[in-house]
């Protein structure tokens, strides 16, 4: 009896022990949380207790999140290389972590920091990856307003509502993957960089063999921004960034380090000096309880890009005085497919199915250019042939010298190829019609060409959308390669 109550009160001692323990470490966790969130985000409203943020953890509700009243949240994830290094606030990597939250599904979108878009505030357009710098020198260096100002633009792009923004720098990163011991990786090629920036706008080699590597911070930054020897350049880079964030995740969720309180005090210090954000405490909180139940092992990784036949963006440029900067575009004159693509990026399938439906259709397509500009009938024909895979496209020269205002897709077949037709009037654009005027048909009759279902009239409207040149991937991967290359993210405060 005497040996059960010396065991009962070992048993009772040892319980209250652990439970001292964890309270300890609960309360170092939400104290490193708060001042977490005081660094990261000054502006918003701190718990006033630990309790006030437990109860934010243990209530199982995302509900209070932006965006969760639509189902799904949208984090714009952006890369800085931070201060005191060349174009330190310029967004090389830009990034929208998508959560369903029906589906507990996560996906991931990248777009490209040479895309050419629209500056919130100006009258010009520049590279994305300038916007949020811009911004900065606007408004006196408010990372509030230049992250709303980026936000704005992607919006554009993508049409989906940025609901909170993460901004991370090169230090931060680094930092990140030592706090917790060094991430996994498979590199699927061997890589070997011998202009790598280095210091003081030096060059150095990077080289990493092909396989599995468990990199320290240092390493996974390079392994996270070098393009010169990837055959895919910029979209290359996008791809492994995915790659690392998805090995960081993995890492920070181990219970190696989320048990382990060193590497947690050295995460949330690291995050603390190379972040901001607009997500609070609490909001940080919910994630956290967010993250449970998410499917993280399988996330939809998609980067915009315009490396393939079937990208959705193709390589042009502008002049900035008697120089040509590269720059992309959307392989159409619109952000349609990207707003597409953003839209279904957690069901994709339907996207193929769609062109699926388009491939069976096999729809004869004949062009008639009414534009006035010559050039834009060679444009549109290799845009159905080459990026949107059409068998069957004709041309048609129209005697009649007259122009027409607006593009127009007509479907004499009174609907016969709907997908097609609906591709066509979406992406070029174009209105719609089913009554074919009679002067067209006669002009398709004496052409003794084959008898198309759909008849294409490019009008004036279209000129404009398509007047940047096309150029190619070669132009602009050499471009960037020339150290005499002029960016215009190196040139945004000279564009107001």
């Amino acid at each position: 009896m005497h040996r059960k109550r010396i065991a009962t009160r070992i048993f009772l001692w040892f319980a209250l022990l652990l439970l001292l323990l964890a309270l300890g470490y609960v309360s170092f966790f939400f104290y490193k949380l708060n001042y977490f969130g005081n660094k990261v985000n000054p502006s918003s409203k701190q718990p006033e207790t630990i309790f006030d943020t437990l109860k934010s953890v243990t209530s199982n509700d995302a509900s209070g999140l932006k965006g969760a009243e639509t189902g799904r949240i949208n984090i714009l994830l952006l890369g800085t290389a931070g201060k005191g290094k060349p174009g330190q606030n310029l967004t090389d990597t830009i990034m929208i972590l998508s959560v369903n939250l029906k589906t507990n599904q996560v996906a991931l979108l990248s777009l490209p920091r040479d895309l050419y878009a629209r500056v919130p505030g100006t009258y010009y357009q520049s590279k994305i990856n300038s916007v949020y710098q811009a911004a900065l020198n606007r408004s006196g260096n408010n990372p509030d307003e230049a992250a709303n100002s980026i936000k704005e633009t992607v919006k554009d792009i993508t049409s989906l509502d940025m609901n909170y923004y993460v901004v991370l720098d090169f230090d931060g990163f680094k930092q990140v993957v030592d706090a917790v011991g060094g991430i996994n990786i498979t590199s699927e090629r061997d890589i070997y960089d011998a202009t790598y920036p280095g210091p003081n706008y030096s060059y150095e080699t990077f080289e990493l063999k092909k396989g599995f590597h468990q990199l320290d911070g240092a390493t996974a930054l390079k392994y996270a921004r070098e393009r010169h020897d990837d055959p895919e350049g910029d979209f290359g880079r996008a791809k492994r960034q995915q790659q690392i964030m998805q090995a960081t995740k993995n890492k920070i969720f181990s219970a190696g380090t989320f048990f382990n309180i060193v590497a947690i005090n050295n995460l949330i210090n690291a995050l603390g000096d190379n972040i901001r954000t607009d997500i609070s405490p609490n909001e940080a909180a919910s994630f956290f309880e967010l993250s449970k139940k998410l499917d993280t092992a399988n996330i939809n990784n998609v980067v915009v890009d315009a490396w393939n036949s079937d990208s959705l963006l193709k390589v042009s440029h502008v002049m900035v005085g008697n120089v040509r900067a590269f720059v992309l575009i959307p392989r159409i004159s619109n952000y349609s497919e990207i707003h597409d693509l953003a839209q279904n990026v957690f069901d994709l399938n339907k996207i193929k199915r769609r062109k699926e439906e388009i491939s069976d259709e096999n729809a004869t397509v004949a062009i008639i250019n009414k534009s006035g500009d010559a050039s834009l009938l060679g444009k549109i024909e290799k845009l159905l042939n080459e990026r949107f895979g059409y068998k069957s496209v004709i041309t048609i020269n129209d005697p009649m010298k007259f122009d027409e205002e607006t593009s127009t897709a007509y479907d004499p077949t009174n609907g016969s190829k709907p997908f097609t037709l609906d591709e066509i009037a979406t992406k070029l654009p174009a209105k719609v019609s089913y009554d074919l005027p009679e002067g067209y048909g006669k002009v398709i009759e004496k052409s003794k060409k084959a008898n198309p279902d759909i008849t294409v009239i490019l009008g004036k409207d279209l000129s404009e959308k398509y007047r940047m040149e096309e150029d190619s991937i070669d132009d602009l991967k050499n471009a960037e390669d020339d150290q005499n290359y002029m960016d215009l993210s190196d040139n945004t405060n000279s564009n107001k």
